[in-house]
């Protein structure tokens, strides 16, 4: 915020006049109207949600592939809150989160929530996963050039997530399948290499 990369709007107040989940209408039209003609695409997600595009590819070669639609979803990537490899044991408070919790759920057969982007100005109003008012094409067929790691549950909780160490591939716990998945782990170097050269060493001895 300091260097002008990010913007915080303060929203507490909203919550005494609450409307439908937490008025998350009303906050993302808001940065709809607030910012549509300040960008050429417009991202919706939450902080504990992480972009991911695969390797030979740039998030800016992804979004050129998507320039004649107006709107594109982008498919979810569900990971444990609590797994965690057993090799990080006694370690794991200074990894990020992204790079520790590396297992997906892989269960199949259900459907799994979407996040989306849109060119602004062609879009009259939004919603909490896609918006049904624009004007132009939406697709949905992004798998395996886009995606988002999402780690449900892990900001409100203030401790250390991983409260189960194991040493495999895949395991299965309370029914619900799980694989191994590095994506993020493996990228976690360079963007906190990025990070260092971006806002230098403010954030460095913050415990993780």
């Amino acid at each position: 915020m300091e260097k002008g990369y990010v913007t915080l709007h303060d929203i507490r107040e909203q919550e005494r006049f609450d409307g439908y989940y937490h008025n998350q209408f009303l906050v993302v039209n808001d940065c709809l109207h607030r910012h549509r003609y300040m960008a050429k695409w417009m991202f919706f997600f939450d902080v504990d949600e992480f972009l991911f595009v695969p390797k030979k590819s740039t998030l800016k070669t992804v979004m050129d592939s998507f320039s004649e639609y107006t709107q594109f979803t982008i498919e979810q990537m569900p990971m444990s809150n609590k797994l965690c490899l057993a090799e990080d044991a006694g370690k794991s408070y200074r990894k990020w989160g992204f790079e520790k919790l590396v297992y997906k759920d892989v269960k199949r057969g259900i459907r799994r929530d979407r996040k989306y982007v849109v060119q602004p100005r062609n879009v009259f109003a939004t919603g909490v996963h896609m918006s049904q008012n624009t004007v132009g094409k939406t697709t949905h067929k992004t798998e395996g050039r886009i995606m988002y790691f999402h780690y449900h549950g892990t900001i409100a909780d203030r401790r250390e997530p991983c409260r189960r160490s194991v040493n495999t591939t895949d395991i299965t716990i309370d029914g619900i399948p799980y694989s191994l998945d590095t994506s993020m782990r493996i990228v976690a170097g360079f963007v906190k290499r990025f990070e260092l050269k971006m806002i230098g060493s403010v954030l460095q001895r913050t415990r993780q």
